[in-house]
């Protein structure tokens, strides 16, 4: 499985991609919408995983153009803004059906991101 990890705090998704690595997990990583567009340029990815709020293009954004860029690519989203309601509403309308909220649990994000990778 290969993953693109998508967020502004360049901590996090480096953090995250090491440890799904450790995990025999193949991940990129990128801080920006527009980074995240050039990485999917030259790789293929069976996952993304993307920040609702990045700046210059949100999360949401992001994944529209995903969509029509690699249209096999599977999506989770996570946020660390607003409430869990809140943000299931916003995913259900992005057509998202997985999420996380941060602080990210390493274990439910691979339980997550197996869940949509078997379909």
């Amino acid at each position: 499985m290969r993953v693109l990890l998508v967020d502004d705090e360049e901590e996090l998704v480096a953090t995250l991609a090491e440890r799904l690595s450790f995990r025999g997990i193949d991940a990129d990583w990128a801080t920006s919408g527009e980074d995240a567009l050039r990485k999917v340029e030259t790789q293929t990815y069976d996952l993304a995983i993307l920040d609702v709020r990045i700046p210059k293009m949100s999360g949401l954004k992001l994944k529209k153009i995903l969509e029509r860029k690699c249209p096999a690519m599977k999506f989770i989203f996570m946020t660390g803004h607003g409430s869990e309601e809140d943000f299931k509403t916003g995913s259900a309308e992005a057509g998202a059906k997985y999420y996380l909220v941060k602080p990210i649990d390493i274990e439910e994000l691979i339980k997550k991101m197996n869940e949509i990778i078997q379909g």
